[in-house]
């Protein structure tokens, strides 16, 4: 059975159906940003995170992320994945647990899948009350995403059906 990390950042877009995709996988460990952390809290969705095993960013070395090197995972997700975290990818930035992550997982050659959040020029998404809100993600958002989806080994997707179908390929 092929281990996987799923990565979660600070973002609202897409986490509720981000959290159930990642509790339907039998083999998954989860890796929670200090502000995923907070809005998971403000989605009300921290309980159900309690299924899984739960890694939270509380070192600074993040020496978990040496897993990807051992063999241990074999793909990293990180969904939903914020502007922030998708530009310290771009740029090689690696001071956090998420983006510690990405960078060990890319250097063992580990499949990495992302979802970023700003992936359209207008977007609706969900507030913690479900209300529908309009999202324009800025210009370098969008290029950053860009950027991101030449990396090797990084597959981008768009929505969370895209990324359901990587997962029926790669499991």
């Amino acid at each position: 059975m092929k281990k996987i990390a799923w990565g979660m950042t600070g973002a609202g877009h897409l986490l509720e159906e981000c959290v159930n995709l990642a509790l339907s996988l039998s083999n998954v460990d989860v890796f929670l940003s200090r502000a995923a952390e907070e809005v998971i809290g403000m989605y009300h969705l921290e309980s159900r995170l309690s299924l899984v095993h739960v890694v939270r960013d509380n070192t600074y070395s993040a020496p978990v992320a040496g897993r990807f090197a051992r063999g241990i995972y074999s793909a990293l997700i990180i969904a939903p994945a914020t502007s922030n975290s998708v530009a310290k990818f771009v740029c090689g930035i690696s001071d956090s647990l998420i983006t510690n992550l990405f960078a060990q997982a890319g250097k063992s050659q580990v499949p990495i899948v992302v979802l970023p959040t700003d992936i359209a020029p207008e977007m609706d998404s969900r507030d913690p009350g479900g209300n529908i809100i309009k999202v324009y993600p800025r210009p370098v958002d969008l290029e950053n995403v860009e950027k991101l989806r030449q990396f090797p080994g990084v597959t981008v997707v768009r929505n969370i059906e895209e990324l359901q179908g990587w997962l029926n390929i790669y499991l």
